[in-house]
């Protein structure tokens, strides 16, 4: 088992506008990148558990050129809406950091 901080090169994400966020997970190895493509846990189910989204909300893309993957999804909250904690949507990548990939 391995934690995506711990395997990952890139784990981030940013606003795609007021109302959605975006997580990039990016590896520097093409052969682990596909080891974790193989494993399934990155998916759009994933982002929708961990984001409390709907999974048919999530634009989910693996990139293989890129050994990336990217998910896009509704904000809970539009970026600077009072209650809003991060109107950048630079700090929401965290919840991704601690998923536990069988590898």
């Amino acid at each position: 088992m391995a934690l995506i901080r711990d395997i990952a090169r890139v784990c981030k994400s940013k606003n795609a506008g007021p109302f959605e966020l975006t997580v990039d997970v990016v590896f520097d190895d093409p052969a682990l990148y596909r080891r974790v493509k193989d494993t399934g846990v990155l998916s759009a189910d994933l982002f929708a558990r961990l984001y409390n989204v709907s999974a048919k909300s999530v634009i989910f893309t693996p990139y293989d050129a890129a050994s990336a993957f990217k998910a896009t999804f509704p904000r809970l909250l539009p970026s600077g809406e009072i209650g809003d904690s991060d109107v950048y949507g630079c700090q929401q990548h965290a919840p991704l950091l601690d998923v536990d990939i069988p590898l």
